[in-house]
């Protein structure tokens, strides 16, 4: 990776000083879960179905946060990412179909990224969708700039991004001045949530938009760029301290999506407008039915934000997988023009022969994408962690390898419910 090691942990100094230096790829990881695929699951389903998918939203991320604190343990105890220990453990076969889906999940996440940017740039310039959606591949100039100033730099402009889009949630959050207790109603979750098939579409693209497979990958080599003592102490203290950093990173994500769909349930839903799912209408709306003048621009300053943050994540997330999966080196401006162009045919053409309406049908879509791929992708993580041969020392106990089994089994069982109502 090019922004590689380099980010030295100061020998000697407090905990806390040693903690900041691990401060940074968690945010990176965060930015995956708060990308514009989120956006229209969560207007969605705020729109149509009030506070009720909270609960969801609340589970995706607890997932999340075990999850990437197993991506991060593997990477440090290890030494291999997770690709890296895919290419190791696997046979070949099996580790170019686990690469392939990785790469069809890097194009869906990508997708939604195209499809906010033009979105975005529509919303505050009036530029044309599909002129928008080209102009999305002009976000490789910035990748490539912060990757030749370093990573500091790299995860200073994420963070950065992240304090923009959490602000403007924040300002909405205050105007639309929710009911609290059906707020808090909303994260105890209910069995509507499984019975009823339009909600848990919904639900699985929630999870699908919040725990995503390439972020798993990512997290696992992220950790890597720490200059930390590689004996048990210093590799113990490396995985606490990186756990730490991402669970505070997924809960500023938490606050992020959970605002989304608390806006769209109080601005849209009970208020004549639940059939709102689509990103220009609501953006159309949010200010009026808000009382708030300024909030329809909050809204699409927050969601340019979160492509230009999902492009820089999406592309090192590429270049890792490429790297580690098939041991293959190309330039990152390469790997991100090879990938937004395949993201980008079928944005243009969904542009147009439906228009506007059919890229927010699209996200949708590509949410649901993202979450068929996630066993691919959780399933060797657990299998590795859970494996004493593999981990020595640093293997989880019992009773996480258990929670994180259950975790799989509720991401495979909600995939097979909706490919099996899907087809049948």
């Amino acid at each position: 990776m090019s922004a590689g090691p380099g980010v030295k942990v100061p020998d000697g100094a407090s905990s806390f000083r040693r903690f900041l230096a691990f401060v940074g790829p968690g945010y990176m990881v965060s930015v995956g879960y708060m990308d514009p695929g989120n956006w229209a699951t969560d207007l969605e389903g705020g729109a149509r179905f009030g506070f009720v998918l909270l609960s969801v939203i609340l589970l995706s991320n607890v997932m999340a946060v075990l999850l990437q604190s197993l991506s991060a343990r593997i990477g440090i105890a290890t030494g291999y990412d997770l690709a890296q220990a895919c290419r190791a453990y696997f046979p070949p076969f099996i580790n170019f179909f686990l690469w392939l889906t990785c790469e069809i999940a890097i194009i869906a996440c990508d997708l939604a990224e195209v499809i906010g940017t033009a979105i975005a740039l529509q919303l505050l310039f009036h530029i044309p969708l599909i002129a928008g959606a080209c102009l999305s591949v002009l976000d490789t100039f910035l990748l490539l700039l912060l990757l030749k100033l370093g990573m500091r730099w790299l995860e200073a402009c994420v963070m950065a991004f992240l304090a923009i889009i959490a602000a403007c949630f924040a300002i909405q959050v205050v105007a639309a001045s929710p009911a609290l207790p059906a707020v808090l109603k909303g994260f105890l979750f209910s069995p509507v949530v499984l019975t009823n098939q339009d909600i848990l579409y919904v639900a699985i693209g929630i999870v699908g938009a919040t725990v995503m497979p390439h972020n798993l990958y990512l997290h696992s080599a992220l950790v890597k760029t720490r200059a930390y003592a590689q004996d048990e102490a210093g590799k113990r203290e490396a995985i606490r301290f990186a756990t730490l950093d991402s669970t505070i990173a997924l809960t500023l994500a938490l606050f992020v999506n959970a605002a989304i769909l608390i806006v769209s349930a109080a601005a849209f839903h009970g208020t004549g407008h639940q059939d709102v799912a689509d990103i220009g209408q609501a953006y159309k709306l949010i200010s009026p039915l808000l009382g708030l003048g300024i909030a329809s621009t909050l809204f699409a300053v927050a969601l340019l934000a979160a492509g230009t943050n999902s492009t820089i994540t999406g592309t090192l997330a590429g270049q890792i997988v490429m790297e580690g999966f098939l041991k293959l080196t190309i330039p990152p401006w390469l790997r991100r023009l090879v990938t937004r162009g395949l993201a980008l045919i079928p944005v243009l053409l969904v542009i147009l022969l439906y228009g506007e309406k059919g890229t927010t049908s699209l996200l949708i879509l590509s949410q649901v994408v993202l979450s068929m791929q996630l066993p691919f992708a959780v399933i060797p993580l657990v299998m590795f962690v859970s494996d004493r041969t593999k981990m020595g020392s640093f293997v989880i106990s019992k009773k996480v390898s258990w929670l994180s089994w259950a975790v799989s089994a509720i991401i495979l069982a909600l995939n097979f419910k909706l490919l099996y109502d899907t087809v049948f």
